[in-house]
């Protein structure tokens, strides 16, 4: 009957509000912050509490933000709810954002959100090299 497979879902794992971590965080599951962390958090479920303070980078397939986050967020379901204060870009394939939400970054769609970010190319296109800085833009009417 399969009683020595682990179960499909297990308890999440909770930082409390008195526990502070300088660190990565990497779990296989969820993950519910209500202290600080001072690194990186990656996983599969993530909440971010009110009254978590994050400095470092968020990737997870869903993250929820309550709380606090300086770093970037990548999620494909990503959610900032009205609590939250978020300064850092976002890469998201679905983001929702409640009124009263505080999000100071750049928000990018993408197909694969929680995959390693592409690097910049270092070359420039030849038409653009010695140009200014934006004059690679098209002018917005």
């Amino acid at each position: 009957m399969g009683l020595n497979r682990p179960a499909e879902r297990s308890a999440p794992s909770v930082i409390g509000t008195d526990l502070t971590i300088s660190g990565n965080l990497v779990t296989k599951g969820e993950v519910q912050i209500d202290g600080e962390v001072q690194g990186d958090i990656q996983g599969t479920y993530v909440v971010i509490g009110e009254k978590a303070r994050i400095t470092g980078s968020v990737v997870a397939e869903e993250v929820v933000v309550r709380g606090h986050v300086m770093g970037s967020v990548r999620g494909r379901r990503v959610m900032l709810q009205a609590s939250s204060h978020v300064e850092g870009d976002i890469f998201h394939h679905a983001l929702a954002i409640e009124q009263g939400a505080f999000f100071e970054g750049k928000s990018r769609r993408s197909a694969d959100p929680t995959g390693d970010p592409q690097p910049a190319k270092q070359d420039a296109p030849s038409s653009l090299a010695g140009a200014p800085l934006g004059a690679a833009h098209a002018p917005l009417l």
